[in-house]
């Protein structure tokens, strides 16, 4: 990848190097080149681009600065614009126009950001994969043939294809986090309520913020990603202290009861954890401070499917009474003081997001799907336990590529940290992400 990060974009600008303009132009080029077969970049607001960036540039001989000065970017389809559609790939409302920016858009813009456009989602945001009636079918970058991850799959594309060097996400089962690992890109699942959901909402609703769900930044490296965060936060997130290799201390969970991974997950995931104890990092790779994940598991997908549905009727238990909801919160409150205890020890939690690579695109149902680990037949929907291991419990986690699989494709994986050590947990990325990369 040869195109400026979104960092080295705006100290271009600032330098006189380039301009607003022409980094615009130049995005744009790249998604009109490179767009056409993988369809991420699905609502285009090019002339509204290239004015801001003419305006920004004025600007700029005036005097004006920010963080990402000129930086041309995406933002997920889910997010409001002000004169663009925003369907969630509903066809029931591809003619709903935004009036208003989302807040998360707006704090972009003010950071000195030129928005290009929204990228592709499936419906309802309900997906690892990103297809839907109103755009179509989003593709892998390194395989046509396979998911580029959801609901975030046309953000992870247009980063992992180089067409613009930052996006925002949303993630409530790995939206953030899957679409990173299959793309191979970084993406932040910041802690629950760090960052607005304002303009992010469900169509129809009235934007009260969603049980588990956040809003967070996806990047093609580190510093990105860590600047966006601070662009994005509500409030300022404590940043984290400079550490050598060997002061790191690691769990490395690649076992969990409900679900499996694959053999080449799993070396990953070895080779991760071998390169920090090689730098003389504290390692360990099971602990009795982790909280019951059966159990975690059963009440993540519990909340997930009140919040998703709205409270619709389960067809196995019914319509969700109050009191089942207060129950789940406690059961969550509980969760998240264990896993508060165990970052007591640990700085980092390294696991799966997925346990495979990106898989063929599928279109059955959820609940029908099968997902074929190894040769073996298995249940697609038991792999969210890996990412209800920081969803339900409101943990920030960071996926990283560590390596390449069969077929070229990504291996990525889940950085974890305590409630609001957003930074610790890009961080311990960067670190597991140098020891590992080109070795």
């Amino acid at each position: 990848m040869t195109e400026r990060s979104a960092l080295e974009t705006a100290a271009a600008i600032r330098a006189g190097e380039t301009t607003a303009l022409l980094e615009t132009e130049a995005a744009i080029a790249r998604i009109e080149a490179r767009d056409g077969p993988l369809n991420a970049v699905v609502v285009r607001d090019f002339a509204r681009a290239r004015h801001a960036a003419a305006e920004l540039d004025q600007r700029i001989k005036e005097g004006f600065d920010a963080p990402l000065l000129g930086v041309p970017m995406t933002v997920k389809e889910s997010y409001d614009l002000a004169g663009l559609k925003t369907t969630w790939g509903f066809t029931e409302h591809r003619d709903f126009t935004a009036k208003r920016d989302a807040v998360l858009v707006q704090r972009l813009k003010n950071a000195g950001a030129i928005v290009l456009g929204k990228t592709n989602v499936p419906v309802g945001l309900a997906d690892v994969q990103s297809n839907n009636p109103i755009y179509g079918r989003t593709h892998n970058p390194h395989d046509h043939g396979r998911s580029a991850g959801g609901s975030s799959g046309g953000s992870g594309v247009a980063l992992a294809s180089g067409m613009v060097p930052l996006e925002i996400g949303s993630d409530i089962g790995g939206s953030i986090r899957t679409p990173a690992a299959f793309d191979g890109v970084w993406g932040l699942k910041p802690t629950f309520g760090l960052l607005s959901t304002t303009g992010h909402h469900f169509p129809g609703t009235d934007g009260a913020r969603v049980a588990l769900s956040v809003c967070g930044p996806m990047a093609r490296n580190a510093d990105d990603l860590a600047a966006a965060l601070d662009i994005l936060a509500d409030h300022p997130v404590g940043p984290a202290a400079p550490r050598q290799p060997d002061e790191w201390r690691i769990l490395i969970l690649a076992d969990h009861p409900e679900t499996s991974i694959s053999a080449e997950m799993r070396a990953a995931l070895e080779k991760v954890g071998a390169a920090f104890a090689a730098a003389g990092a504290t390692v360990d790779r099971e602990s009795d401070l982790l909280p019951d994940l059966s159990a975690q598991h059963r009440h993540y997908m519990h909340m997930l499917n009140i919040a998703m549905t709205r409270g619709a009727p389960d067809p196995v238990r019914g319509t969700p009474t109050l009191a089942e909801w207060f129950d789940l919160a406690d059961h969550q409150a509980r969760n998240i003081r264990q896993w508060h205890e165990l970052f007591g020890r640990y700085d980092a939690v390294i696991a799966p997001i997925f346990g495979t690579t990106a898989f063929p695109h599928d279109d059955t149902p959820l609940t029908e799907r099968r997902l074929e680990i190894d040769g073996r037949d298995t249940s697609f929907a038991t792999q969210f336990a890996w990412a209800g291991l920081a969803t339900f419990a409101n943990l920030p986690a960071t996926s990283v590529p560590v390596a390449t699989g069969a077929g070229g494709l990504p291996i990525g994986v889940q950085v974890i940290a305590d409630r609001y050590q957003d930074h610790l947990s890009i961080a311990a990325a960067r670190a597991a992400h140098d020891l590992v990369w080109s070795k």
